[in-house]
C-alpha cells in the first residue's frame, strides 16, 4: 500500500507544476532582497554605508524621544507659570515678525521702496502734478471766498433797498396791530369794573 501511494504521488498530474514552482524560489533570500550595488562601490563599502544608515536612523529615533521628553517638560513648566498656549503663540508671532524685519529680504525691500519713493517725489511729473493740484486748490478757495463775499454783499444791498425797507415797515405795522388787538382784547376781558361779568342790557327799564 505504501509503495502504491508513492507511485500515485510520483505519477500525479501536478508533479510538473511542483517542480517548476520550486525552481522559482530563490535559495538565498538575503541576497535577493539586496538591490544591486551602485557602480563604483565595492561590497565592503556598501556594507559600511548600510551600517552607517542603521546607526543614523537609531540616533534619529533617540533624538525624537529626547525631544518629546523635553517638550513635555517645557509644557509642565509653562503650566506652572500660568502661561497659556495663546501667550506662546503671541511670542512666536512677535519673534517671527522681528525675524522678518531684520531679514535681508525685508531690509532690501524697504530700501527699494524708499528709493522708488524718492524717485517719484523728485520726478518732474510729480512736481508738476503737485503744483497743478496746489494751484487748483488755491483757485477753488478763492472762488468760494468770492462767492461768499458776493452773497454777503447782495444780502446787504437787498436789506438796504427801498423795497426791503417798505416790506419791513409793513411787517412791523402788521405785528403792532396784532399785538395791540391782543392787548385790547385782554384788557376787555379783565376790566376792573366787572362789566365783562354781566351781559349788556339793550333795553332800558320802563
Amino acid at each position: 500500500m505504501e509503495g502504491a501511494s508513492q507511485d500515485i504521488n510520483l505519477n500525479s498530474p501536478n508533479k510538473g507544476l511542483l517542480a517548476d514552482a520550486m525552481t522559482d524560489v530563490p535559495v538565498d533570500s538575503t541576497a535577493a532582497a539586496r538591490t544591486a550595488a551602485p557602480e563604483g562601490l565595492t561590497a565592503a563599502e556598501e556594507e559600511e554605508l548600510r551600517a552607517e544608515i542603521a546607526k543614523v536612523e537609531e540616533e534619529i529615533g533617540t533624538l525624537r524621544q529626547v525631544l518629546a521628553a523635553k517638550e513635555r517638560h517645557c509644557g509642565e513648566l509653562k503650566r506652572k507659570l500660568g502661561l497659556t498656549p495663546l501667550d506662546g503663540l503671541k511670542q512666536n508671532l512677535s519673534k517671527s515678525w522681528h525675524d522678518v524685519q531684520v531679514s535681508n529680504a525685508y531690509v532690501k525691500t524697504s530700501e527699494k521702496l524708499g528709493e522708488w519713493n524718492d524717485k517719484v517725489t523728485q520726478s518732474d511729473f510729480y512736481k508738476k502734478t503737485q503744483e497743478t493740484l496746489s494751484q487748483a486748490g488755491q483757485k477753488t478757495s478763492a472762488a468760494l471766498s468770492n462767492v461768499g463775499s458776493v452773497i454777503s454783499r447782495k444780502l446787504g444791498d437787498m436789506r438796504n433797498s427801498a423795497t426791503f425797507k417798505s416790506f419791513e415797515d409793513r411787517v412791523g405795522t402788521i405785528k403792532s396791530r396784532v399785538v395791540g388787538s391782543r392787548e385790547n382784547s385782554t384788557d376787555g376781558l379783565h376790566s376792573p369794573s366787572g362789566a365783562g361779568d354781566k351781559p349788556p342790557q339793550d333795553n332800558a327799564p320802563f
